[in-house]
């Protein structure tokens, strides 16, 4: 059974609040700042892109996590269902961390897969209620999807290096 010395707690401290600076800072960028810089009335999304790295460099616990707390974020910020971004978040955090930690390696590729894959997830769960339930045409809503995902592709490298930067600290915590 290994020992939690006081080294290892501090550690776990400060990741912790390292990773929590990192989803306000994210937000506020994400919520306050990028509105005014809109490309053609589109706005990207980054909270969802943070899940992904922090998966992908961490694992499933961190990524489960911290989906949970980007969720909780979006939820506040877009006019969604109660809750949705939360679950979305939360389970795409734990499935592409569990990937990460059996079959994926954990590299920029995998992360720029991955946030795609959770951009589309997200851009999705935006659209369904009109897609499904108030009939919109298919055509309008892709192509909104389609550039929204590609705006907040513009930001996965600057992610990349904060969130990898945090991964390998926080496996030196584990290790």
């Amino acid at each position: 059974m290994k020992r939690w010395t006081f080294a290892k707690r501090r550690s776990l401290v400060v990741s912790i609040i390292l990773h929590a600076l990192l989803l306000i800072v994210v937000y506020v960028f994400q919520s306050m700042i990028l509105p005014f810089l809109r490309f053609f009335s589109f706005a990207p999304l980054l909270l969802p892109v943070t899940v992904a790295g922090v998966a992908v460099f961490e694992g499933r616990y961190s990524g489960g996590v911290t989906g949970i707390f980007a969720g909780i974020l979006c939820d506040i910020s877009f006019n969604q269902p109660t809750a949705l971004f939360t679950v979305l978040l939360t389970i795409a955090g734990l499935l592409i961390g569990m990937l990460a930690d059996t079959v994926m390696t954990r590299g920029f590729a995998t992360f720029l897969l991955s946030s795609i894959v959770m951009l589309a997830l997200c851009t999705f769960a935006q659209m369904f209620t009109l897609l499904f339930f108030e009939q919109t045409p298919s055509a309008p809503l892709l192509t909104t999807a389609f550039w929204q995902i590609a705006y907040s592709l513009v930001f996965v490298f600057p992610l990349w290096f904060f969130v990898s930067s945090l991964g390998r600290r926080a496996l030196r915590f584990v290790t």
